[in-house]
Order: C-alpha cells, then sequence, then structure tokens
C-alpha cells in the first residue's frame, strides 16, 4: 500500500482550512519542562508547511499513561509553550477538545493559526479506538494528515477512526520519511545489510529476527538478550537475565540462522549493577557464578564494528548493554560511532528508536546517521512486516 502524503495536496486544498494533525508529542518531562525535544523538532516541517499555506492546525497527541481521565502531571501544556518557542508564534490551548466550545475556537481561528489540544488520553475511549470520541476529534477539522509514526501501530481513535471520518486522510512528512527508510531498507536495501539487535528480552524481538533472516546479511546480537542464545548453546551465564522460556527457541534460530547469526564472543561482567563495581572482561564461555553480563566486551565490539564497516544497509534496534550505567554504555556508545562512521562512507544507516535513538544522542552522532526512527515499537512492527493501523487507515495513493 503507497498511502497519499501531505506533498501531494495542492495549495488551495489548504488555504483556510482546518486541518487536524496527529503528532507524536510524547515528550519527557520534569517539573512542567520538556527535557527532550526531539520530537517536537521532527514534527516541525508538517506544522510549518501546513500553517504557511494558509490551514488552521488543530495538533492532536498523546503523552504518558494518564489511563484515560485527566491527571495534570500529563498535561500537554507545557508542551505548548515550547512548541511557540520552537515556532516563534502563539498557540492557542483546547483544555476539553471534545466540546463544542473548542469546535467554535477553531473556527475562529485566523489562517495560519495553530491550535493543540490537551492530551487524547485524557478520555477514556481513545485507547479503545471509540468512534463516538473519534467524531469529536473529527468535528475539530475538515481533513486529517497522521505525522504520528510512533503510534500509528496502534488503533485509537486520535490514529485509525478518525482517518475514515476526515477526507482527505494522507500521511506527514515525518510519516513518509520514517515509511520510506524502513520500507526501503525492507524491499529493496542496498547489500551488505546488517541487522543488530539489542535489548533486554528476546522474546520482544522474535518475530523480528524470523522476518530479517530471509532478507539481512548478518543479524548481530548484543544486550541481555544475548544471554539466552548463551544458554541455549550450553555455556554458564552466572546471574545475568536469561528468559528460561525462550532457550529452545533461541536454540531453534541458532540452528536455522547459521553464519547469519553473529553472537558476542565475550562480556563485559560484574557482580552487581554499580558503575562502581568492579568489572572484568571474560569470553563467552569463562561467565563464572555470581557474576552477570551488563555489557559485550571489546572484542566483541571490534567484530560488530567490522561487520558495520562493510555494510551498505545498517538497521539498529536495540543497545549493547546497560548504557544508562557507565561503563556498561561502551558497547553501545562504540556501536552508534561506528553507524556514523559507515554512514561517512556511503552506507544507509537507521536507528530504530526508544533506547538506541538514546544512544546516538549520548554519542554524539545523532545528526551522523541516515535516519533515527521516532517510533520503537512502530518500527519493530513495521519491520516484522506487520500492518499498521494508523498508516492503513490513510488514503491509498490512486
Amino acid at each position: 500500500m503507497t498511502t497519499r502524503s501531505l506533498a501531494d495536496l495542492e495549495a488551495r486544498q489548504l488555504d483556510g482550512q482546518r486541518v487536524v494533525v496527529r503528532c507524536d508529542l510524547n515528550v519527557p518531562l520534569r517539573d512542567g519542562v520538556v527535557t527532550d525535544d526531539t520530537r517536537l523538532r521532527a514534527s516541525l516541517p508538517t506544522i510549518r508547511h501546513l500553517s504557511e499555506h494558509g490551514a488552521r492546525v488543530v495538533l492532536l497527541s498523546h503523552l504518558g499513561r494518564p489511563k484515560g481521565q485527566p491527571d495534570p502531571r500529563f498535561s500537554l501544556r507545557p508542551v505548548a509553550r515550547e512548541l511557540e518557542r520552537l515556532l516563534g508564534k502563539p498557540i492557542t490551548f483546547l483544555d476539553d477538545p471534545t466540546s463544542e466550545a473548542a469546535v467554535t475556537t477553531v473556527r475562529h481561528l485566523p489562517r495560519g493559526s495553530i491550535a493543540l489540544a490537551e492530551n487524547t488520553r485524557f478520555f477514556a475511549g481513545e485507547e479503545r479506538n471509540d468512534a463516538a470520541l473519534a467524531d469529536r476529534f473529527a468535528a475539530l477539522g475538515q481533513l486529517f494528515v497522521n505525522d504520528a509514526f510512533g503510534t500509528a501501530h496502534r488503533a485509537h481513535a486520535s490514529t485509525e477512526a478518525i482517518a475514515h471520518r476526515l477526507k482527505p486522510a494522507v500521511s506527514g512528512f515525518l510519516m513518509d520519511r520514517e515509511l520510506q527508510f524502513l520500507g526501503t531498507a525492507i524491499d529493496a536495501p542496498a547489500r551488505p545489510f546488517v541487522a543488530i539487535l539489542g535489548g533486554a528480552k528476546i522474546s520482544g524481538k522474535i518475530d523480528l529476527v524470523e522476518a530479517l533472516l530471509p532478507k539481512v546479511d548478518r543479524i548481530l546480537i548484543g544486550g541481555a538478550m544475548a544471554c539466552t542464545f548463551f544458554k541455549a548453546m550450553g555455556l554458564e551465564v552466572g546471574n545475568s537475565l536469561v528468559e528460561d522460556d525462550r532457550v529452545e527457541m533461541a536454540r531453534a534460530l541458532i540452528a536455522k540462522a547459521g553464519d547469519a547469526l553473529m553472537l558476542p564472543t565475550g562480556a563485559c561482567i560484574a557482580e552487581r549493577l554499580e558503575g562502581s563495581a568492579p568489572t572484568r572482561e571474560v569470553p563467552r564461555d569463562q561467565i563464572p557464578v555470581g557474576w552477570a553480563m551488563f555489557d559485550i566486551d571489546q572484542s566483541s565490539l571490534e567484530r560488530f564494528t567490522e561487520e558495520i564497516a562493510n555494510a551498505k544497509t545498517v538497521i539498529w534496534n536495540g543497545p549493547m548493554g546497560v548504557f544508562e550505567t557507565p561503563p556498561f554504555d561502551a558497547g553501545t556508545l562504540g556501536i552508534a560511532r561506528a553507524l556514523a562512521a559507515a554512514t561517512a562512507r556511503g552506507a544507509v544507516t537507521i536507528v530504530g528508536g526508544g533506547d538506541s535513538a538514546a544512544a546516538v544522542v549520548a554519542a554524539g552522532v545523532a545528526d551522523q546517521v541516515t535516519h533515527v526512527s521516532t517510533g520503537g515499537g512502530a518500527s519493530l512492527e513495521f519491520l516484522e512486516g506487520k500492518t499498521l493501523p494508523g498508516v492503513a487507515a490513510l488514503d491509498e495513493v490512486r
């Protein structure tokens, strides 16, 4: 399926129109202040395009998990203030976007103005994809733009149901970029094609491993999920995190993947997860009882770096260790720098959201990779070949 895009709409289709835009403004807050504006900046091209073409722009987004009722801790008001700063223009805040008063306010906005609605998850019907709530959201606009790739894997009232009520329903510039890079990586990658998977649990990545195996030249495995593979190989893993109910599955994947699956040859270990705890690097078959793997070792990083250096397409999802706790960040930061170097040599490098996105920021190379996805879960499901409801509901190119 190829979705219709905002880029396909002519200026006359936007001028003076009320355009509802589903963004992903789910940003971290501390004491009412946005501490990371990455997702806000990613939404700016679509917002600015609409405003500059005379649309009356209404932004919808969720923030956190307020459990279907108003909770001041998850109000989008601080986000409105930060958007005002980034855009250099005032934002009208809609306290209750389901009210007739909100509809009236939006209808009287000057051309080019922007309004931000309060957290969509303050309403119980949002996560149930409730038709009545979608009707209320749709009453705010005349056409719909979905630019929230990070929530495209969820069928919610503000992402899926609303797209059936406002037409045209098209993708925004950020959504287009996500679908372009992830789609091309899967359907027509330049080779060698290398996937790097990490994180804590193999269970969350099983479908992805299965989907990628026929398509990639190598899958590099790091993070605690490597320990489940180690156990499947009959190795001692000490106190390392292992999913015992997935050991047989890991053993089957090792047999199926053959040389395509590359595991760490060693581990950075400690007796406890503390930055001050003594650490050692050991081969993967020498993890002692009472110790745990918290990162890949230097030799594994060097082998992984060599694979990345030879690649033409690289997808990365999941850290190599507990990178929030130095010195167990060395493997993850090393992979981030290897991706930046590969990009400089002409490779297409895609970072799959979540912790991996935070890692390239921490390594100072976020602007030195080809694409950093704004959607962790959505990018995983897309790469697995699953249908994303928020995308499937949009208009198709005909």
